[in-house]
């Protein structure tokens, strides 16, 4: 980490809207920081890194480590996690280098921003200063926030800690051994970078066509015109940290620091989350405010294949560079390769669970378990919620024009168990694909994909749970719309009846569990799982599902298997520090249990 004498620049991808230009390194890869911070482009090259080692994920991959999927990659080290082997020197969930990294870059950046030469027009020389200052420090929010999830957790000693708190780059002569901050000052860290990232950010990057609408405090300096103002903050820039990035992040933040696993340690209630979710969700109206076909958005073609550069579709509130490239890295058809059916010309990688079909209610909205539900065993896909067609292929379902036949009795190798790529648990996945893509080797077709970051759908989510706890189902604090007010529009526009949703409306603890399944169902293979069911103390150790589907005198009967058992320790509801990191570092104390 000798950033100040020595820094080697990473090759940045495509990883966001536009504007790569703007954020490309120099092609010199060695320059002492003196050197680097003369040169914008250069300087430019230390905040792209920060874009560039963005921490989401953005392909299904952790959801095979809970209940709702299984792979056939038996290799994954997600199954070796789930199985028992998961320890602080093997820890496939580990941010801990990458964001301490990019932190780093990130200081190195706010130290040395002031002192480029951006422009030559001392207006817009302001304007860049406070603009990048803003990215820098809602990006540093980003990183540790991810940090606090994947790595705080309870000591032996009964302390809830985060991370270090490290505001400025650290070189050869600083002591790097040390302690690890309070769960609660980092959140108020987060905070604090949040709030200053919007003071100095617009809330999204527009083009003003008149020059009153500039903004006062830049009018003051002397900025006349919205030309001026647009070179610095104009749509171009779209897809970089925003007022409105920003904003969600706090709010993810709010609801991690409120969730039953982090409360006790922490000053953060479910009402302020509520309040940070309904500040987002005001800029949209509201529960008005809910996308049509949010639920379904990876398969809105002609929206998606009609994005201009930077522009999001309504659900999606920060997203990648879309693109149709077919190497495996890319989005064009690889997730394709790797999840369609067998005779699909696909890997059947992810296998949805028994456990999460079952998640999903009837089509009136009553649980499958509910008498009133209509439920029928002998025939469990008919008559169910929508989105199980959307999100899953189960038995004798039809995609791409072909019939998929899971069963013991398929002829062909999408049946259970018939090949190594062939479904475990008798279900493919469905959801992020798209159709029209077709992974045979000989005759490839890519079609466009983006990497989804935030969607609106996971922040209206995160006020129904926060709500419902603070003010109950109904409540709705001084925001105009409550946890019942969001499901309600969930379920209306996946075509979910409501029924069952009015019935509990003045039930608390049946209207979180309906909550909690809507999440599960809305965010499915979105990474989201593995950390909602930690946050709420949930029983990791649900054993993974499948259906074996037998044809016996021309009916078909239905059994339940047990496909993956789950082995999670009591500690594991909050992950490790990295052992080396420890066993460096003797003020730097390890969680419970690891």
């Amino acid at each position: 980490m000798k950033i100040k004498n020595i820094l080697i620049l990473a090759i940045l991808a495509g990883s966001f809207c536009s504007c790569a230009d703007l954020i490309n390194p120099s092609i010199q890869n060695a320059q002492t920081e003196e050197q680097m911070f003369k040169d914008p482009s250069s300087a430019m090259g230390i905040l792209g890194y920060a874009y560039g080692n963005l921490p989401f994920e953005t392909k299904s991959t952790t959801d095979i480590a809970t209940d709702d999927a299984v792979t056939n990659d038996l290799g994954s080290g997600y199954i070796k996690m789930a199985q028992g082997t998961w320890a602080a020197n093997n820890d496939p969930m580990s941010q801990w280098q990458a964001r301490k990294i990019t932190i780093q870059y990130l200081n190195l950046f706010l130290k040395n921003v002031e002192t480029v030469s951006w422009s030559k027009d001392p207006f817009r020389q302001a304007m860049f200063i406070d603009k990048l200052r803003g990215e820098a420090l809602g990006l540093r929010a980003l990183n540790m926030y991810y940090l606090l999830r994947n790595h705080g957790g309870w000591t032996s000693g009964g302390e809830l800690l985060g991370v270090p708190i490290i505001l400025e780059p650290e070189g050869v002569e600083s002591d790097f051994n040390q302690p690890r901050a309070s769960f609660q000052a980092c959140v108020e860290q987060i905070f604090a970078d949040i709030d200053e990232a919007m003071k100095l950010l617009p809330f999204d990057y527009v083009q003003l066509t008149d020059d009153n609408d500039v903004p006062q405090r830049y009018k003051e300096i002397g900025v006349q015109y919205a030309q001026e103002y647009n070179a610095v903050f104009g749509d171009s820039f779209s897809g970089r940290m925003s007022g409105r990035i920003a904003q969600t992040i706090k709010a993810l933040v709010s609801l991690l620091a409120a969730s039953p696993a982090y409360a006790e340690g922490t000053e953060v209630t479910y009402e302020d989350a509520a309040n940070e979710a309904a500040a987002v969700l005001k800029h949209i109206n509201g529960v008005a405010g809910v996308d049509p076909t949010g639920y379904k958005w990876f398969m809105e073609k002609k929206t998606l294949d009609a994005l201009g550069s930077g522009q999001c579709p309504p659900e999606i509130l920060w997203r990648g560079s879309i693109n149709k490239g077919t190497e495996d890295y890319a989005f064009g058809i690889s997730q394709e390769k790797d999840n369609y059916p067998p005779t699909l010309y696909g890997s059947g990688r992810i296998n949805p669970t028994q456990n999460f079909v079952d998640a999903f209610p009837m089509a009136n909205g009553y649980p499958i378990t509910d008498p009133a539900s209509g439920y029928n065993a002998n025939d469990p896909y008919a008559g169910r919620d929508p989105r199980l067609a959307e999100y899953v292929i189960y038995n004798g379902a039809t995609y791409k024009g072909t019939q998929i036949i899971t069963g013991s009795y398929s002829s062909d190798n999408n049946g259970l168990n018939k090949i190594s790529t062939s479904t475990r648990t008798g279900y493919y996945l469905r959801k992020l694909l798209r159709d029209d893509c077709d992974p045979n080797p000989s005759a490839t077709n890519a079609q466009y994909h983006y990497p989804v970051y935030l969607r609106y759908t996971e922040i209206f989510l995160a006020y129904a749970e926060a709500a419902n706890e603070a003010w109950g189902p109904t409540g709705k604090g001084s925001h105009g719309f409550s946890a019942y007010d969001v499901i309600k529009a969930l379920h209306d526009r996946a075509g979910v009846g409501n029924d069952y949703l009015d019935s509990i409306q003045g039930d608390k603890d049946k209207m979180r569990q309906l909550i909690r399944n809507e999440r599960r169902i809305e965010l499915s293979f979105e990474n989201k799982r593995f950390w909602d069911m930690r946050r709420w103390n949930l029983d990791l150790n649900e054993t993974a599902k499948g259906i074996k589907i037998d044809q016996v005198g021309g009916a078909l009967q239905y059994t339940k298997i047990d496909v993956e058992p789950r082995n999670y320790a009591s500690h594991m509801y909050h992950g490790p520090i990295p052992e080396t990191e420890v066993l460096k570092w003797s003020n730097l104390e390890q969680n419970k249990g690891w």
